[in-house]
């Protein structure tokens, strides 16, 4: 069964109805790459389903969001945005200079939770986002400050 079928599932068990707004708000975020806004989830409905208004995307993604099948997100951008749960729990690096955002297993940080528990007796909350400035964003920062340094002595 696809992830699409296991939340609308879900739904039903749980004696929801599956209208056909509700099904392209699951397809919409469950065939996304990335994480997606609700104004992104809108403008793929509206464009099949003209007649959709943003607040039925927004009752649906806070239903989801309360039965645990959407996770959200503020990737420190000022927009929330939400991700199936079906997909797993991960982390965002994100970089302050270029705003590139890379997914991150939950597993990497788990050895830092692990050490900061039994070194420190530290219970860490590491949250959903890191954010630093990528080696290729620093890498180029620095070029193009150093042609323009270049460029003001000449």
């Amino acid at each position: 069964m696809s992830q699409s079928g296991d939340t609308a599932s879900k739904l039903r068990e749980q004696g929801y109805r599956l209208t056909p707004q509700r099904m392209m708000i699951l397809s919409a975020i469950e065939n996304s790459n990335s994480h997606i806004s609700a104004e992104e989830v809108y403008r793929q409905v509206v464009a099949q389903y003209p007649h959709v208004n943003i607040s039925t995307v927004y009752r649906t993604l806070e239903l989801l969001k309360k039965l645990g099948l959407v996770t959200e997100t503020d990737l420190g951008e000022g927009l929330v945005r939400y991700h199936s749960a079906d997909k797993g729990h991960h982390h965002h690096l994100i970089c302050r200079e270029c705003g590139a955002i890379i997914d991150l297993d939950d597993s990497v940080l788990a050895t830092l939770k692990d050490t900061l528990l039994r070194e420190y007796k530290f219970i860490a909350d590491l949250g959903t986002w890191l954010s630093s400035v990528a080696v290729r964003s620093a890498e180029s920062n620095f070029f193009n400050r150093l042609l323009h340094i270049i460029a003001i002595a000449v």
